[in-house]
């Protein structure tokens, strides 16, 4: 059960720095084929602005739910 607790806090870190990376320092290559697709005019920047986002809110989420239940459990 460790394993799975220690699972959801590196996948929560994991996508709290992708997020990070992606919304607040603008680094759009992170997303797959997103600059092809940015020159070619198939995606806009806010689409970049809503990935990174989602990234950053599931890993908080998935960061504290990691640490309460190594806390709590």
């Amino acid at each position: 059960m460790i394993f799975l607790k220690v699972l959801a806090v590196v996948l929560g870190l994991a996508f709290l720095l992708f997020g990070y990376f992606i919304y607040f320092k603008k680094k759009y290559n992170l997303i797959n084929g997103f600059e092809a697709d940015f020159k070619a005019g198939r995606k806009k920047e806010e689409y970049a602005k809503k990935v990174g986002m989602i990234e950053f809110v599931v890993g908080i989420v998935l960061l504290i739910t990691g640490v309460a239940l190594i806390l709590f459990a």
